[in-house]
């Protein structure tokens, strides 16, 4: 599809997004993975190839498959789920080259907001949909998630979506 077609706007389609995480734990040893159940949002795609949008994702459907690991995620020590229920990722510039993507925006969590850089790729352009995949790694510290019991947890933790887009 050329940028042209796809110019205008859209929103994310729930169904066909998903949104995980990976961290650093056990002093470096072990990747704890997760996903998060609702995803949802919309984008603006511009003729030049350039894309703006926003990204929520609800942090109350977080699973990282260990229900007590869950619960603590979910605490005031991390994402504070019970006064911020979303991540919110805003896309503020971003600009697509060939499949490639890269660009520039914030994320909100747990009633802070931080800049982030990310890059993607364009999965696919059939005329019905957009799909992009893209990451971005993010100091937790930054985010007010400063719990680290034994100084466990190490490095950056990375954030992966994949967003179906269709017509708004």
């Amino acid at each position: 599809m050329t940028s042209e077609a796809s110019a205008g706007s859209w929103v994310i389609d729930p169904a066909g997004s998903s949104a995980t995480f990976a961290s650093k734990t056990f002093w470096g040893l072990m990747t704890v993975r997760g996903t998060f159940g609702g995803v949802s949002g919309s984008g603006t795609f511009k003729g030049d190839d350039s894309v703006t949008g926003e990204l929520v994702i609800d942090a109350t459907t977080l699973n990282s498959r260990n229900e007590k690991r869950d619960k603590h995620l979910r605490s005031a020590d991390f994402f504070d789920t019970d006064n911020h229920p979303n991540v919110v990722v805003r896309v503020e510039s971003a600009k697509r080259d060939g499949d490639n993507l890269a660009g520039a925006g914030t994320i909100e969590a747990a009633g802070r907001s931080v800049p982030i850089t990310f890059t993607g790729r364009v999965d696919s352009t059939d005329g019905e949909a957009i799909i992009l995949t893209a990451s971005s790694s993010v100091d937790r510290h930054a985010l007010g998630m400063t719990w680290n019991q034994m100084g466990m947890l190490t490095g950056l933790s990375t954030g992966t979506v994949t967003a179906r887009f269709v017509r708004a």
